[in-house]
């Protein structure tokens, strides 16, 4: 009798922006739209996932994520190409296969949603950030509050499932404009919002001017303010705040991301792409390809770190990413996967966490109390 096919996610990193937002640390690069290669990159994309089609053997396709980058600059021809040919590669593919491209307001329209649509996509994750026009400009956004709006309507037009991101924490913001946003993402049908706050990365444009003093920035009451307001808006809405940075209304959670927060395998595919593929219990394997474009274009094997994680690791990435979701760590399923109780050598810390209302234990389930996520990095911390 055949064994149950392993459940597994994949990462599409496409590398090229118009613009290099100044708070963006990713590995992206600029580029005029008249010199994207499209097709050029699609063909190294299958030619890299053709290399890795032993990996796949007796796995089941769960998820797709085209990623950046700007994935809606791809021309929706040679991102469906990329697309057949990953749920080709797979003996099996989930009934409900959840297919997301992250786009931009400025690169996204109607015709392009719907082609994206016609590919075989049926989610979008939008990048709006904010809908205030000083806001974006601070941002460095390509797009403005109109624009990002009718982009969201458009979308839910066409998509039956779609994400806007949006941020907080930039200076003078209020938490009525706060409040306000998200009541009009809302009214556009959108049913997912990822939440972030501005974060100063010390290898960003935001970062130099954060060390020069010439970059004003939110005290940290301020993000907490926002917080928690951000938490009001979405609960008065009906929507479950599933993970710290992450509110859906019933049944539209992000599969995908879930699928990474539970510890599942994905495989990253695509300059800068990382993934992470089991090897039997208590042993895993995560790669990172090379971030440099062009080199990725012509490699026949792009990977440029190799890391072999064995069962301390996967459980720490276990209490890493399962805590930061309201469900938490599953204990049992943490312990298949690391070959190890993962409370094991952790007992006190865990103990002290659960006398100060840090952690709570109900079953096999460990989480962190929704009211103790502003404090979620130190709490996990402590468990380390």
């Amino acid at each position: 009798m055949s064994s149950k096919p392993v459940q597994t996610s994949v990462y599409v990193h496409f590398p090229w922006c118009a613009r290099k937002c100044p708070y963006c640390d990713f590995a992206t690069e600029p580029i005029r739209a008249n010199e994207l290669p499209h097709d050029a990159y699609a063909d190294a994309v299958l030619r890299e996932l053709e290399a890795r089609a032993a990996d796949l053997q007796g796995r089941e396709l769960k998820s797709i994520f085209f990623g950046g980058g700007t994935p809606s600059l791809w021309s929706p021809n040679a991102l469906k190409r990329a697309l057949e040919g990953i749920t080709g590669a797979f003996d099996h593919v989930s009934g409900d296969l959840e297919v997301t491209v992250e786009c931009n307001p400025s690169s996204l329209t109607q015709e392009h949603a719907a082609l994206l649509r016609e590919a075989g996509v049926n989610r979008l994750s939008i990048g709006v950030q904010s809908l205030r026009d000083p806001h974006l400009r601070f941002l460095g956004r390509l797009h403005d509050s109109e624009r990002a709006v009718a982009a969201l309507r458009e979308s839910t037009s066409e998509m039956p499932r779609v994400s806007a991101d949006l941020m907080f924490g930039m200076p003078g913001q209020t938490l009525q404009e706060l409040g306000e946003d998200i009541a009009t993402i809302a009214e556009t049908g959108v049913r997912h919002v990822s939440a972030y706050a501005l974060t100063i990365e010390e290898k960003t444009m935001f970062g130099s001017l954060h060390r020069a003093g010439k970059l004003r920035v939110a005290p940290e009451e301020q993000y907490a303010e926002l917080f928690e307001h951000a938490e009001g808006c979405f609960d008065e809405l009906g929507w479950t705040h599933y993970e710290v940075s992450n509110y859906a209304a019933e049944g539209e959670e992000s599969r995908h991301n879930l699928h990474y927060w539970r510890g599942g395998p994905y495989v990253g595919l695509g300059a800068a792409a990382v993934g992470c593929l089991d090897r039997g219990t208590g042993r895993a394997r995560r790669w990172r390809n090379d971030p440099n474009p062009q080199r990725y274009l012509v490699q026949q094997a792009p990977e440029a770190e190799i890391e072999e994680l064995g069962p301390e690791e996967i459980v720490r990435e276990a209490l890493m990413l399962g805590l930061r979701t309201i469900d938490g760590m599953d204990l049992a399923a943490t312990e298949m996967r690391a070959a190890r109780d993962p409370k094991a050598g952790r007992e006190r810390e865990i103990e002290r966490a659960i006398e100060r209302g840090n952690l709570l234990q109900a079953g096999d389930w460990l989480r962190v109390p929704v009211d103790r996520w502003l404090k979620l990095d130190g709490i996990v911390r402590d468990l380390f």
